[in-house]
Parts: C-alpha cells; sequence; structure tokens
C-alpha cells in the first residue's frame, strides 16, 4: 500500500481540464468558483497596493499597457494560481515603483492577496510567491532642454 496521503498544507491540483474549483455544496445548492475568478479577485488586491507600479513581467506588461488603452484592462495580468480542493497557491509577478522597499511591499502583497482570497474567495492560502521582475523610475524626459550638454 503507498502513501498518497497529502500533507496538511500541500495544495492538492485539480483536473487541468478543470478550470471551476470543486463544489462547495449546502442545503440549498452548489456554488463553484472558475480558477479566473481566484485570478482576477488576487490581481486586484495586489494592485491596490501602494509601491505596486504594474502587473505581469515585461511582455505581459506590454500587451497589457495596449489592452488598457482599448479599456480592456486584463485584472488577473501578472498572476498564476493553483487551486486545490480546499487551498490556493498563487504566484504574483509586479514592477514595484521606486524607492519603495521591496521586502516590505511583498510583504504587504502577501498579506492583501491573501486576505482577499480568504475574504472573498473563501478557500485558505497555502502559499502566496511575490517576483519582483523591474522596478519603474519615473523619467527625467520632462526636463527642459537647456539642461543638455550639447546644441
Amino acid at each position: 500500500m503507498s502513501n498518497t496521503t497529502p500533507t496538511p498544507n500541500a495544495v492538492i491540483p485539480t483536473s487541468s481540464s478543470k478550470a471551476v474549483t470543486p463544489a462547495h455544496s449546502t442545503e440549498t445548492g452548489k456554488t463553484n468558483i472558475n480558477d479566473a475568478v481566484v485570478s482576477k479577485v488576487a490581481g486586484i488586491a495586489a494592485r491596490e497596493v501602494r509601491g505596486v507600479h504594474a502587473l505581469g513581467g515585461g511582455a505581459g506588461r506590454a500587451i497589457g499597457a495596449l489592452r488598457d488603452r482599448v479599456g480592456q484592462t486584463n485584472l488577473a495580468q501578472g498572476i498564476s494560481v493553483e487551486v486545490g480542493e480546499t487551498q490556493v497557491a498563487v504566484d504574483v509577478t509586479l514592477t514595484a515603483e521606486y524607492p519603495v522597499s521591496l521586502q516590505d511591499l511583498a510583504d504587504n502583497v502577501r498579506d492583501a492577496v491573501g486576505d482577499a482570497v480568504e475574504n472573498i474567495v473563501g478557500m485558505e492560502v497555502a502559499e502566496i510567491n511575490v517576483t519582483i521582475a523591474d522596478v519603474f523610475v519615473p523619467s527625467d524626459d520632462d526636463d527642459d532642454e537647456s539642461d543638455s550638454r550639447v546644441k
């Protein structure tokens, strides 16, 4: 007999073809929450954290900027979730604003995403991994040309 019992903190992945979390049944019916909804909730929470400039890596942000211009913002950009029976693991990729403390920013994102997923989705969060892919530094392009060394 093999030992296939998951550890208490393990995320039990759902079938890869299944895009809906397992049904929560009550006496009056059942509730299904699509994985994309969990991603959106996490994305909205992460965007609200002070010091987050944008979500996603370089290519994702470029596509996201185009989508923003046509009014089709992807609120789940930069967010990846793995949804199990009762737990969720979340990966967040973001660009930080200079000069915020990157460690504090990561902690604040973890707190915000964890609270949102637990309170709005109603699932336990197993882990939240934060990747800071870039730092946004405001441009000096707005300076007038008189500061230039050459004419």
